[in-house]
């Protein structure tokens, strides 16, 4: 991956509904050089998917929590991954290092609902705790940088 590519990647998370032509012009190349560039950015994996940023308060998600979940077991697997992709209103998860075992990121309507989606992740064989913080307010989410500096 060059400057080229970052400068890429950077351009369609500003706007991944640019045409090729727009994104060539913006970083000086071709339509058909930056359609090349994001292909072969495909095939590498390098972009997973392209998406819509969708205001979740506005569908009614605006509670948003991070649960760190506790467990007596390891928890890397498919079975947890299976579980945890089963509950929708989880929008994150992660295995992490540190006194928990995942890090989970959960969006519901009302804080009823994040206590019954609480009973859920409880539910999963091997959890034996969890540590909820409920976010206030969100200053900022940004992507990943793919500029250096």
């Amino acid at each position: 991956m060059d400057d080229l590519d970052r400068q890429l990647l950077a351009e369609l998370q500003r706007d991944a509904t640019q045409a090729y032509a727009a994104l060539g012009q913006a970083i000086g190349l071709s339509a058909g050089a930056a359609h090349e560039r994001v292909r072969k950015l495909r095939e590498q994996g390098i972009i997973r998917r392209t998406t819509v940023d969708v205001d979740p308060a506005a569908i009614g998600r605006g509670v948003a929590a991070y649960v760190l979940v506790e467990a007596n077991a390891w928890m890397g697997d498919a079975e947890t991954k299976a579980a945890l992709e089963a509950l929708p209103e989880v929008v994150e998860a992660h295995v992490i290092a540190g006194p928990a075992t995942l890090l989970v990121k959960v969006r519901t309507e009302t804080t009823e609902e994040l206590q019954a989606s609480l009973r859920r992740l409880y539910a999963i064989d091997g959890v034996t705790g969890t540590q909820t913080t409920i976010v206030l307010e969100t200053f900022f989410e940004r992507p990943v940088r793919t500029l250096q500096n």
